[in-house]
Parts: C-alpha cells; structure tokens; sequence
C-alpha cells in the first residue's frame, strides 16, 4: 500500500490582516490541488521555510578601477583587520610607516571614517589623540570636534571638558557639534542635570542647539525619565512661530516612544497621526514604534496594513512585531504566514525573528514545527543561541515531552551552551505542570550545584506546585524561603499565595505574610536602606540583549517574560 501523504501548511498571503485565516481551521478542502489546510496541531512540516534563492550563499564580485585601486583596496582591508585583531590601532598604524615618513592621509582619514562608521569611538578617540602628538599630522580644528564626539559617544565628559576647555583657551570659535558632544557626554554617564544644564546654557548664549542637539538632549530626557521636560522642549518646537527649527522625524520617533514608555499609548497616537499633519515622512521606524505597544494581535495587524497601504515597505522589525502579536495569540498560522512572507518579499530573517517564530510554536507544544524552524536557522546562517534552545526546550515542556525535554536540556550542554535560570526554571516548571515533585526538586538541586540562584519566577513555580500537591505549610515555607533568599515575591507570587489558602485560618496567615512583607520594605525604605531584589531574569537580560534596540520574546513557560526590544526605536 502507498505511503500516505504528509499534510502540511504552507500560507501564501497579500498583507496581514484581523481577517487572515479566518477560515482555517475549519477548512478542510485542498488550496491550490495540493495544500491543506489541518487541524491546528498538524500545522507541519514538509515544505515549510523552503530555502528561498536570496538565502543563499553567492560569491561576490568586486570591481575595481585598476591595479593600483585594487592593491589599494586590499591593502587598505588588511589594515583594518590587523586592528580588528589586534583590538588596538596604534601599533597597527605605526608599523606602517616606512622609515619615519608619514602616514598616506587618505589611510589615516579613511580609516576613521571607518571606525565611525562602525561606531567604534574607542579607536576613533585613540587614533585622535595618537595623531596629536605626532609632528607630521596637522591637528585641525574638525580634529578636535571629532575627538570630543568620540569622548561624548563614549560618555567621558571629564576628557570631552578637557578638550572644549583646550578649543576655547585656544581661540577657537564656539561650536554647537563641541557642546553638544559635551553634553551628550553627560548623558551617556547618566549625568542628566549636567546635561541639561549645557543644553539651557546653548538656547540662552549659545552656540544655538542645532537639530542633532535636540534630537540627542530629548534622548537624554528619555533615558533619564524627565517626561516633562522633554515634553515641554518638544511643545516649543511645535509652535511654528516660536520654534528654532521644525522637528524632524526622529524627534517624532523619540517622543512616540518617550509616550509608550510612560504607558501614555493615545498620546503616542495622536504624536503618529500629527506626523501626517505636519508632512513628516513617516517611515518603517514610525510603524515600528506604533505597533511595539499594541497589546491586541488585531490593533497590530492593523497599523501593518496601514504601513503597507501607505507605501511603506516593512523592515524585519515590522514583521517580527506582527508575528510575535500572532505568536503570543496563539496563531500559529498566521505567525507563520507573516514569516513565509518575509521571506518571500526578500527580507532577511534576523536571529529575533526566527526566535519569535520559534516562540510562536513553542507555546502552543508543537514541537515538530518547532524542530522545523530550529533547524532552518543553521541553514540560513541564524546559528541558534541560547535564546532558541531555551525556546525549543520550551516546546517539549509545553507538550508534555518531559523525556524529550531531558533529552534535549543534555543536547544544551552537548552543544557547549551553560544552561542559565531561564533555561533551568524551563525545565523546573514542567516538572511542576506534571506535579512530580521529586522529579522538580532534583532539577532545582541540580541548578544551585551549578552555582545558579533561584529567581522569583522559580520559587512561585515550587510555592505552587507545593501548595497543590500537599497543603497551604508547604506553600508558605516556600514563600518564606523565597523572602529570605534575597528574592522579593512579585505580585503573582502574592496572588497564588492567597489562591493556595482555603480555609479563613490560611487566607488570614497569607495576608499576615504578604503585609508584612510590605510593611518590612517600607521601613528599609525610610531608613534609607537599599533593598536588594535578587532576580536573576535582570541578568538574563545580558543573554538575550534584551535592550531597547531589539527584539526577543519567550512566553512558553511563565518565567519567559522578556519584553519584546523596540529596535524600532534606535537612533
């Protein structure tokens, strides 16, 4: 008898809607003589992420002028590696120079162009200050400007003042670049008062701030939480009569997400819809930042539809956000369907987006798709990190597969990744889901030999898992044992406390805990005690660079509550 054939999914679609897929599960017809649409488990396999053309590896050709431009190039290219290898410029350059001569300018600028280029202000700031003290370069004064740039990128104020102090003693012209490096210098180091200072100090005697100045003294604002003062900034350069210059659209950019960031979404809204008003471009970015705080998969396949509508091509960022609003639904299919299309209008998939995809799978326990996609990230170039085996490890757990969850946290180590708390606490909870108790408690022994400490998320998961399986005592000496640790019990930890207590006796001992806990933390507080809050997801946040440049999200198992990264929002 013929073998029978492997259904699968593979969604081919114009533009993300709240009405993609409406109709599929319940479809049970082929699309297209050979594409079925199955029951939401059987979301496979066969054809799914077929290698695209774009993906694959192609030699590239290089054109040169000549000879001489060639052996230029090349030379010019090996420069460069030597630094990179060596993590230092100057050796580099002077083992360069032949018999004391100097330097080819062109190598000299070409090479700090370069460094600019790649944001490494480090190697900018030592090449400047090398060339300072040579005899041969003539020292200018855009030298300096970009020597103070490069100390105020890196937030050294102390060597950024040196230099303005050294312009000014020297005669040269006030310049907003310098005084806007200065203060930016302040903010890098978190000195925002000092910062804000020079900036009143440009708008009163000047150099006046230029658009650069305001874009960066609002990021400052930003990152320093002074909502009110970048508010009251932004509100001058709205008023056309007023106004120094008229806001562009990165200043739009940063308000939109000064405004998500304070939890102010209609204000945000409105800033987005203003943009239109006033003619600012609104671009891959703007859509980016209106998507990142919608909540609802639906709002956010809307504003898709609307970037897509307007003429606006969607970016890898754009894509990501709409599959992780599917993925966090529980859609698999339409996660999918945005993904395939992706890759179908020849955007390259970063690692964040195959980890979303692959988050997307991992919730909902499908662990054949989820194989799928971890394995098409070696294929494409997207090795997986520890990120995506945390993940993957998540969809065992997510199915039940604890013996396929062993197997796999063995695979971690094999593969020479340190499992990390997320990952531990992944294989904790499902031990807890399946009630073995003996089997959880191993694992979390296991955790503190490799030296690992518990985070909130996995003395809540035990408190439960204790509290159900034998009484309300157990439940508490977990608690207490949670508070003692150094770890403070978060607001869901408080919740299942008083859901573990039955009785008028054990619901009036757990809100006895949970006040004095409150009670403890206010006297610290008055004291002027620090109270440290031990939680190992803030460390977690160096794992999977959770910043505000990128994106990643993990909710297969409670403990994965990182925040999706607004790389949307970067200047």
């Amino acid at each position: 008898m013929p073998q029978a054939s492997v259904m699968f999914l593979k969604p081919f679609i114009s533009s993300p809607s709240t009405t993609l897929w409406s109709e599929s599960n319940s479809c049970k017809n082929a699309i297209n003589g050979n594409i079925r649409i199955c029951r939401r488990r059987e979301v496979v396999c066969l054809g799914m992420l077929a290698p695209r053309k774009f993906m694959q590896r192609r030699r590239k050709v290089e054109v040169f002028k000549d000879a001489a431009d060639e052996a230029d190039q090349r030379d010019w290219r090996k420069l460069m590696l030597e630094i990179e290898e060596a993590d230092s410029a100057i050796e580099v350059l002077k083992s360069r120079r032949v018999k004391n001569q100097p330097l080819p300018k062109h190598l000299v600028v070409g090479t700090l162009i370069r460094f600019k280029q790649l944001k490494k202000w480090n190697l900018v700031g030592e090449v400047l200050e090398w060339l300072r003290t040579q005899h041969w370069w003539d020292f200018k004064e855009m030298d300096f400007l970009m020597l103070i740039t490069a100390y105020g990128k890196q937030g050294d104020f102390t060597k950024a003042e040196r230099v303005l102090n050294y312009m000014n003693k020297n005669g040269y012209p006030p310049h907003v670049g310098s005084y806007t490096a200065l203060m930016e210098a302040y903010g890098k180091a978190g000195q925002y008062n000092q910062a804000e200072a020079i900036f009143r100090r440009m708008q009163s005697s000047g150099p006046e701030p230029s658009a650069v100045t305001y874009q960066i003294i609002l990021k400052i604002f930003v990152e320093g939480d002074k909502f009110k003062e970048a508010e009251e900034v932004f509100k001058t350069l709205l008023d056309e009569k007023n106004s120094p210059l008229k806001p562009d659209q990165k200043m739009f950019h940063m308000m939109i997400y000064m405004y998500k960031k304070a939890g102010s979404y209609d204000k945000a809204r409105t800033l987005f819809a203003l943009m239109h008003e006033r003619g600012v471009q609104q671009n891959a970015v703007t859509f980016n930042s209106l998507m990142s705080f919608e909540t609802n998969y639906k709002e956010v396949a809307n504003v898709f539809d609307q970037m897509q509508r307007a003429g606006v091509r969607p970016d890898v960022v754009s894509y990501a956000l709409l599959i992780n609003a599917y993925g966090k639904a529980r859609r698999e299919e339409e996660a999918l369907a945005v993904f395939e299309e992706m890759l179908d209008a020849g955007v390259r998939p970063t690692h964040k987006a195959y980890n979303i995809l692959l988050d997307a799978f991992a919730i909902s326990g499908m662990v054949e798709q989820a194989r799928v996609v971890f394995k098409s990230m070696r294929r494409d170039r997207c090795t997986p990190d520890l990120c995506s085996y945390t993940t993957m490890l998540s969809a065992y757990v997510n199915a039940s597969d604890m013996d396929g969850a062993e197997m796999f946290f063995k695979r971690i180590k094999q593969d020479r990744f340190e499992p990390n708390v997320i990952t531990h606490g992944t294989l904790i909870n499902g031990y807890a889901k399946a009630d073995n108790l003996e089997k959880m408690m191993e694992k979390y022994e296991s955790m503190r030999v490799d030296g690992i400490k518990a985070n909130a998320t996995i003395f809540t998961t035990i408190m439960d898992a204790y509290g159900r399986n034998k009484d309300f005592g157990s439940a508490v000496i977990w608690f207490n044992e949670m508070v003692s640790s150094g770890v403070s019990p978060d607001q869901k930890a408080k919740n299942i406390l008083l859901s573990l207590a039955k009785t008028e006796e054990e619901q009036s001992e757990a809100k006895q805990l949970i006040d004095n806990l409150s009670c403890n933390r206010l006297v610290n507080i008055v004291e002027g005690d620090d109270v440290v809050n031990v939680n190992d997801d803030d460390d977690e946040g160096d794992v999977f660079e959770d910043n505000p440049n990128e994106i990643m999200n993990i909710s297969g198992v409670d403990q994965h509550k990182h925040h999706v990264v607004e790389e949307a929002h970067s200047l």
